[in-house]
């Protein structure tokens, strides 16, 4: 590890630094958060923790490690961004908690009208808004069986929510799902749902997976939850559908585009429930230490020549 320089982007605590440093010792370290990064830093790296600026990475001939602070890394896998002979990792496995309690506390309040009164508050309306439905007996079905989908899962069946999980592989069906599927009976499977939820990455296969079709397979009066990626939804289609009545409301973290537009019709729609995807930050700070201790965790692997953690097969 001598030679090895090691570019260090995520926020980390002096004793953070200190177990970084003992977990992969004898490296040259340099610390800087990834706005204040220069280009020069990240073309010299050999390894490299944090979300790098795409554009400044340019198929880095030196750079034969990069670990993400993130669980996504579609804008990593694009021609050109990356040598064929870098590895990539990813902290999959640090948002579980934040992401699926943000998008289940929106679920809720979209259920029980609480985002309408909240409109009615802003308006000094003391209002009725109708009927509301519980997440009781509700069948949910989970797309992405991954760490969030599986903590998703967990507090919707500890409500009593049927829950049915779909991944891209057959396996076994964890104790918090009822059901698990494959993606390709996805089509058979949305008229079952109350609640149809997204944790799904941006991939070939699901770019544009949620267009008008898929939105009509849904059930009369369900929700569709999307804490993924926005571009697994073709937006005009679902603002359709949801101004049709066909669905009953959107919760959305990811939207399509992102930053959505000023003027987009999306944020005006009443049973859409939009927040600008922040689920996954570290407002939650248990997150932030969960992403250090996977770095660290992988910076011993890495020392001891094992298997990293959360490798990405590109």
């Amino acid at each position: 590890m001598a030679q090895k320089k090691v570019l260090v982007m995520i926020p980390m605590t002096q004793r953070q630094k200190e177990r970084l440093e003992q977990a992969l010792p004898g490296a040259e370290y340099t610390y800087a958060s990834i706005e204040e990064a220069t280009e020069e830093q990240i073309q010299q790296a050999e390894i490299i923790f944090g979300n790098a600026p795409v554009n400044k990475i340019q198929c880095s001939e030196k750079l034969v490690w990069l670990h993400l602070n993130s669980a996504g890394y579609d804008p990593y896998v694009k021609e050109g961004i990356l040598g064929r002979h870098t590895v990539l990792t990813t902290s999959s496995g640090a948002y579980g908690k934040a992401v699926s309690e943000h998008l289940f506390s929106m679920l809720l309040a979209m259920q029980k009208k609480l985002h309408l009164y909240r409109d009615d508050q802003k308006r000094h309306v003391w209002g009725e808004e109708g009927e509301v439905v519980s997440i009781t007996d509700s069948t949910i079905l989970i797309l992405g069986a991954g760490d969030i989908g599986r903590h998703f899962a967990e507090q919707a069946h500890a409500l009593g929510a049927y829950v049915i999980g779909v991944k891209r592989s057959p396996g076994e069906c964890p104790p918090c799902m009822d059901e698990l599927h494959t993606t390709e009976e996805l089509s058979s499977l949305l008229p079952k749902a109350d609640v149809v939820v997204s944790f799904l990455p941006s991939t070939d296969e699901t770019r544009g997976l949620f267009n008008q079709k898929m939105f009509a397979l849904m059930r009369p009066g369900s929700f569709f939850v999307n804490g993924g990626r926005g571009d697994l939804v073709h937006t005009e289609a679902l603002c359709d559908a949801l101004e049709s009545g066909h669905l009953a409301g959107a919760a959305l973290d990811v939207t399509d585009p992102e930053p959505l537009p000023e003027d987009h019709r999306l944020w005006d729609i009443p049973n859409a429930f939009v927040t600008p995807h922040v689920s996954g930050f570290y407002h939650l700070p248990e997150t932030l230490r969960n992403v250090v201790d996977i770095a660290i965790e992988n910076a011993g692997k890495y020392a001891a020549g094992e298997p990293l953690r959360n490798v990405v097969r590109r």
